[in-house]
C-alpha cells in the first residue's frame, strides 16, 4: 500500500510523462525536487512492487492498463429509467478502442454540416485510419478537386461520388481528382 506521498508522486509521474517511457533517476530528481536520485529509486521500487510501473529492457514505464477511463458492465437506459449495476467490467482506453497511438491513425475536428444526418456535427473529432481505398458505404476523408472533405464513398456500376449526410448539399463527383486518405473510425464529442 502507498503512503501519501508515494500516492503524490506516482500521480505528478503519471500526469508528466503517461504514457512514455519515464527518464532518468538523475532527471526526475532535479525535476521533481529531489537532492538524491537514490530518493527516486526507491520511490521506484515500491510503485514496481504495487505493479504501478514496469521495467522493460532497462527502461521504466507506467503500467499501461492504468490509463484509459472505467467501463462499466451495465448499460445506461437512454429510453426510461433503470437501476444500474456498480460493476466494473475493465479499463478502456481511446488508444487501444481505435488504435490513436497507432502512426497510421489521426483525428480530425469537423468544420460544417454536411454529416449530420449521420450524427456527425461540427467539433465533433473524427477518428480515421490511412487509408488510399474504401468499399462502398465507407465514411471516408477525401481529397477532390483540391480540397478535403468528409463524406460517405459510393461506386456504383463503376461510377464514384462523395454523398453527404444532409439533404442541403449535393453529391460531390470529381472532375479531376478523388484521392482517399483514410476511412473514419468513430466520433468523440463533448457535451
Amino acid at each position: 500500500m502507498l503512503t501519501e506521498k508515494q500516492k503524490t508522486f506516482f500521480e505528478k509521474l503519471k500526469e508528466s510523462y503517461g504514457k512514455e517511457v519515464l527518464p532518468s533517476f538523475e532527471i526526475l530528481s532535479k525535476e521533481f525536487g529531489f537532492k538524491h536520485k537514490n530518493s527516486i529509486w526507491q520511490y521506484f521500487n515500491k510503485l514496481k512492487e504495487e505493479n504501478l510501473i514496469e521495467e522493460r529492457n532497462g527502461r521504466f514505464f507506467i503500467n499501461k492498463d492504468l490509463f484509459g477511463a472505467v467501463l462499466f458492465s451495465s448499460v445506461v437506459k437512454a429510453g426510461f429509467a433503470s437501476v444500474a449495476d456498480d460493476y466494473v467490467e475493465k479499463r478502456v482506453s481511446l488508444d487501444e478502442s481505435f488504435e490513436i497511438n497507432n502512426p497510421s491513425t489521426f483525428l480530425f475536428t469537423v468544420s460544417g454540416d454536411s454529416m449530420t444526418d449521420l450524427g456527425i456535427y461540427e467539433g465533433d473529432k473524427v477518428i480515421v485510419k490511412k487509408s488510399d481505398t474504401a468499399k462502398n458505404g465507407d465514411i471516408v476523408i477525401a481529397f477532390i478537386d483540391g480540397g478535403y472533405t468528409l463524406k460517405t464513398y459510393r461506386n456504383k456500376n463503376n461510377k464514384v461520388w462523395l454523398e453527404p449526410a444532409n439533404p442541403n448539399y449535393p453529391n460531390l463527383y470529381p472532375k479531376e481528382q478523388l484521392i482517399i486518405f483514410g476511412i473514419a473510425q468513430g466520433i468523440v464529442r463533448k457535451l
